[in-house]
């Protein structure tokens, strides 16, 4: 397949955005709102004045864009793909798939970590760097329908498959529609939509207070993911047309998902945190990122792959292992010490480690396809 980059963002693009960001004018709140009341306005005003007059954006859209990027296709249209080939012999392939509100770059620390791999890492439809698709955006269901197909056209018949977060949503509908494709999992968390859509009446005593938790968590947190999947069109016009909206909505996500409490900066530099949304800004996908939230459902069948969960503390609602059970084959499971939403960004070794017990799994079930 040719190599297919993301398209080189044009100069005025960048020039609109810079203005915008200079007339950026700040918002009054009450001033007995308090931390856990949203974005901090000085650590924004921070964000915004340097993303105005101090970031550069074109090193980090070269780096992006000199990785091993590719067009597969597919029914529903092309899918662009970072494809990391492995020299080594017998090289699994493993498909990453990253989550909201982040895009490939979540994977950037962890792609030197697996070089004894063959690497896809799809741009979700929807999400920075992303081909188009039709219908703008897609839900979990078909992303994995159209993910499976790309795979198949790049020549791998069977491979292991990582993910968080919407990847998870993504990776456990491509495991149940199809099993022959996936020799085995890897997973950073067990999708919400478990028990705020389906949940089993035999739950035990530990699982009831995993359900209490996540319900004070989706009253206390999970605002953004009401409004995301019920109103993504009204949402969708404020973030899109200011970059001071979409950097106080995303960066308040950064800032609380990250297992970093008041050290952001040990997790994401300046530049970092800026880079992962301006992807956003200069794509304009915040919006069609929003469709898997508005099309949720879960899958109809359990999938049959062996699963190695690992758990990261500062994630959002962690669910115990006798709730993943009820989804999942889990083969492993590990609760680490350190590491939040973002784990391969945080905590790449350890991400790294989960894939290479998965890769062995995989090993271990009928044969892959290496190409």
């Amino acid at each position: 397949m040719l190599s297919s980059p993301p398209d080189r963002v044009p100069d005025d693009v960048l020039a609109d955005l810079r203005d915008r960001l200079r007339r950026f004018r700040p918002v009054p709140v009450a001033a007995t709102l308090d931390a856990g009341h949203g974005v901090d306005p000085a650590a924004l005003a921070d964000l915004l004045g340097h993303w105005a007059d101090g970031y550069d954006w074109r090193p980090h859209e070269d780096r992006v864009r000199a990785w091993p990027w590719e067009l597969a296709e597919t029914d529903r249209g092309p899918l662009r793909l970072v494809h990391q080939r492995s020299a080594a012999p017998d090289a699994v392939p493993v498909l990453l798939l990253h989550g909201w509100p982040d895009s490939v770059l979540r994977f950037e620390r962890v792609l030197p970590l697996l070089t004894g791999q063959h690497l896809v890492v799809p741009a979700l439809p929807g999400f920075p760097f992303a081909a188009p698709v039709l219908d703008g955006g897609l839900d979990a269901a078909t992303m994995a329908d159209v993910v499976a197909e790309a795979m198949a056209a790049l020549g791998y018949r069977r491979y292991v498959v990582s993910a968080g977060d919407v990847g998870c949503d993504v990776a456990e509908a491509l495991a149940a529609a199809h099993p022959d494709a996936v020799a085995a999992l890897h997973l950073t968390d067990v999708s919400q939509y478990h028990f705020l859509q389906a949940l089993p009446d035999d739950l035990s005593d530990v699982e009831r207070a995993y359900v209490e938790r996540g319900r004070r968590w989706q009253a206390t947190e999970g605002g953004y993911m009401h409004e995301q999947a019920t109103k993504p069109r009204t949402l969708a016009v404020g973030l899109g047309d200011s970059p001071a909206g979409l950097a106080a909505w995303l960066l308040e996500k950064y800032t609380s998902w990250t297992d970093a409490p008041g050290r952001l900066a040990s997790v994401f530099s300046r530049d970092d945190l800026l880079t992962w949304i301006t992807a956003y800004w200069v794509t304009g996908t915040i919006g069609t990122s929003f469709t898997p939230y508005a099309k949720s459902a879960v899958p109809a069948r359990r999938p049959q792959a062996p699963t190695v969960v690992t758990v990261f503390p500062g994630d959002l609602v962690n669910a115990p292992r006798e709730f993943a059970e009820r989804v999942f084959d889990v083969r492993a499971w590990h609760e680490l010490p350190a590491g939040g939403h973002f784990a391969a960004w945080e905590q790449p070794e350890a991400y790294a480690a989960g894939v290479a017990e998965a890769v062995a799994l995989a090993h271990g079930s009928s044969s892959h396809s290496n190409v």
